[in-house]
């Protein structure tokens, strides 16, 4: 292993630890420690951007390929995927929930996961109308 691959993987680790630990001190109301959260945060992010001028450093420049949009829509499928059932669950483990916070979270989850399940099968048939 190269050394500046074992700096690109401290500098992910750590800054991702730090930017983690900033978050987790905003969201948590009881610590009361919402501005230095963000400082801290900040700080994190700053380290997880120190990352890119060593990763340029040390890779070249590849050709691109032209632009695959069956990837591109399976992309942004497996994103509206996750949105809806991170909705879904948002729904049922938020507060107290109602039986009908909890029927609408339950059944949007499903459409969600059935979305992230169907994307490879419309990845393949994207893929074999291409060739």
């Amino acid at each position: 292993m190269k050394k500046e691959t074992l700096l690109e993987i401290i500098l992910g680790t750590i800054g991702g630890l730090v930017f983690a630990i900033g978050l987790t001190m905003c969201l948590i109301p009881e610590w009361d420690l919402f501005a230095s959260g963000v400082v801290v945060a900040i700080l994190g992010f700053i380290i997880l951007l120190c990352i890119i001028p060593v990763y340029r450093s040390n890779h070249p420049k590849k050709v691109h390929a032209p632009i695959n949009w069956g990837i591109v829509f399976t992309w942004f499928i497996g994103i509206v995927g996750a949105l809806v059932m991170g909705f879904g669950m948002s729904k049922v483990m938020v507060g107290d929930p109602s039986k009908t916070d909890l029927l609408i979270g339950i059944s949007t989850g499903i459409v969600g996961l059935l979305i992230c399940v169907f994307n490879y099968p419309i990845y393949s048939y994207l893929k074999s109308n291409k060739d």
